[in-house]
């Protein structure tokens, strides 16, 4: 544990999280990325909080069993959602408070989850029901209309895969930055 002047603004939490690692970054990149993502992360999350409203007001006179798995599913699905969306803010603010700045680390991260923003914009596209389907225009339409045609079970694949990437890049930039190979050995 260091006696760091950074000590003071330390974060304790996922909430304060967010200003710290805004603050501590150099990165214009990663402090756009902490401010877009929670901004969606609140969004996401007050999304998934009225339709659990909206599903227990449906099923408040039915016995239990399958509705109170589906109550469960909804915050489980949430928690699929919020958690990569908020994982490059909290690496970031944990080697900022641990090890110190490298902006290539936050870039890196910050790229990465605004990935996964696309990504997620990808499986809602491929997942809209056929008859909420508008006809595709414009210059991406081409791709919209290959979308639209992929079956609905393809749409976990985009973020997943940008999971995955995030994973990698955490992993690399921890490892090859000069701070973490000062760390390691």
């Amino acid at each position: 544990m260091s006696d760091g002047p950074e000590d003071d603004d330390a974060y304790s939490g996922i909430l304060t999280a967010f200003p710290y690692a805004f603050r501590a970054s150099n990165s214009r990149v990663f402090r756009s990325y902490a401010a877009v993502s929670g901004l969606c992360t609140a969004g996401i999350v007050l999304l998934f909080a009225f339709a659990i409203v909206v599903l227990l007001g449906a099923s408040a006179g039915a016995p239990g069993g399958s509705f109170t798995f589906s109550r469960a599913f909804f915050l489980f699905l949430m928690l699929l959602v919020v958690a990569p969306l908020v994982a490059p803010v909290l690496l970031v603010a944990r080697r900022h408070r641990r090890t110190g700045s490298d902006a290539r680390y936050d870039r890196a991260l910050a790229l990465s989850g605004y990935g996964f923003l696309a990504a997620l914009y990808v499986m809602l596209v491929i997942s809209v029901p056929a008859q909420q389907q508008s006809p595709p225009t414009g210059a991406l339409g081409p791709v919209v209309a290959l979308l639209y045609d992929l079956p609905a079970v393809a749409a976990v694949v985009p973020p997943l895969v940008v999971v995955g990437v995030m994973v990698t890049v955490h992993r690399r930039f921890r490892t090859d930055s000069p701070i973490g190979a000062a760390a390691s050995g």
